[in-house]
């Protein structure tokens, strides 16, 4: 038999009868996919969250105490509630000690007050935040304690009377 009439039975056994008309597939094909394919409904070809799949990634990868740092401060209006949130500010986290800037002393007064309860809230909602502490800190006040014309003394005081 020649190369053609070889070549000729390949194409038919492949695409039919005729393989000008187009693909028609054998039982032996057929067979061979069915062994291959996945069926809608098989174990294993359940979709997954793509929360789940981002949380399983953070835990490998390490990322669960930054990213709950960084949570809290975008939710901190969430946790302080909003008017307390108008003048306070989280700045961040450095070795368990949240810190936050407020407006005025007494906004710093206050939230010193409910420290506890702020602590409380935080490790229940955020607890790979990891925070053991929390530090208020009121507006910056110039001092004339440091400084390099400062002198030891009682400070501006001793000059009026």
């Amino acid at each position: 038999m020649s190369e053609a009439s070889n070549f000729y039975r390949h194409l038919k056994e492949l695409f039919g009868t005729d393989p000008g008309r187009g693909r028609r597939r054998t039982d032996r094909a057929d067979r061979r996919d069915s062994r291959n394919a996945s069926q809608p409904f098989d174990p294993g070809r359940e979709p997954h969250g793509l929360g789940r799949l981002m949380d399983s990634l953070a835990d490998e990868l390490g990322w669960n105490s930054p990213l709950a740092k960084s949570e809290l401060m975008a939710a901190w209006s969430e946790v302080v509630g909003e008017e307390t949130a108008k003048h306070s500010d989280p700045v961040g986290v450095e070795g368990g000690v949240l810190t936050v800037r407020c407006d005025s002393t007494s906004w710093a007064t206050q939230l010193r007050i409910m420290r506890g309860e702020l602590l409380l809230h935080i490790e229940r909602r955020y607890p790979d935040a990891g925070v053991e502490s929390i530090r208020f800190l009121g507006p910056d006040v110039p001092t004339w304690k440091r400084g390099p014309r400062s002198v030891p003394g009682r400070g501006p005081r001793d000059t009026y009377g």
